[in-house]
């Protein structure tokens, strides 16, 4: 977590806190013993071998808790690659300083252009289209899985399941165990996934008004510089 939070944005970094506190420390903490009995504890009006098994299954396709991990690992990735290619840029920005202190007199063709001697990034260039590449990727996927989850049960853990499925004999309805308290933690991880999207718009809206603002100033500094540059030779053609 810290190596990606010092190659992000200050969003970025909001962004980063709300998926390790509020999302996988909730996740691991609390969700085995709110979901541990999802399967145990559903009763059926029914003591047919198997139709529990079936009515479960067709209730819930994957469990929560795997949905939600899937969920973590896929949202997560594109910040994974985009670490991994920090991590590249500043090993080869790193080789070609070594090369420049072991060969001073020669004539330089390149410079380090996103990284300083302290390893620090400066998010521009191809980075920042890496950057924001993978804002985007991370805002598909938790809109994805968002639609995906209410497809799948909906937002709310009904407390009754109606199932006609072989081997049942008959309409059986089951019954789940607690289905308020899993409602409640479907809202909050329903909620983390909304701050995330908002978050990461926010952060797309953020480096686009900054590397406006930079270039702006890279104008305001080139025109000042060729008033002032203007100037001195109308003064020495004087």
């Amino acid at each position: 977590m810290i190596p990606v939070q010092s190659h992000s944005t200050v969003v970025g970094k909001v962004w980063l806190s709300v998926l390790f506190i509020f999302r996988i420390m909730v996740l691991g903490a609390g969700a085995e013993k709110v979901w541990g009995d999802e399967q145990s504890k559903m009763i059926c009006n029914t003591k047919q071998p198997g139709c529990k098994n079936v009515c479960y299954d067709h209730a819930f396709p994957i469990s929560h808790i795997r949905f939600w991990v899937l969920q973590i690992i896929f949202v997560s990735t594109p910040t994974l690659i985009y670490l991994g290619h920090v991590i590249h840029v500043i090993h080869k920005e790193n080789k070609l300083r070594e090369f420049m202190q072991r060969n001073a007199g020669s004539p330089v063709t390149k410079l380090p252009k996103y990284s300083d001697d302290k390893g620090k990034v400066q998010i521009k260039g191809n980075l920042l289209g890496n950057y924001m590449t993978s804002i985007v990727f991370r805002i598909a996927l938790e809109i994805g899985f968002i639609v995906g989850q209410y497809y799948l049960y909906g937002f709310v853990m009904v407390p009754m399941v109606v199932c006609s499925r072989a081997p049942c004999p008959f309409t059986v309805e089951c019954y789940m165990s607690r289905p308020t308290e899993k409602t409640v933690f479907i809202i909050f991880m329903l909620v983390m996934s909304v701050i995330s999207v908002v978050l990461n718009v926010a952060e797309i809206f953020y480096l686009v008004c900054l590397s406006g603002f930079i270039h702006l100033s890279k104008i305001l500094i080139y025109s000042c510089t060729f008033k002032i540059m203007s100037e001195n030779v109308r003064l020495q053609t004087l």
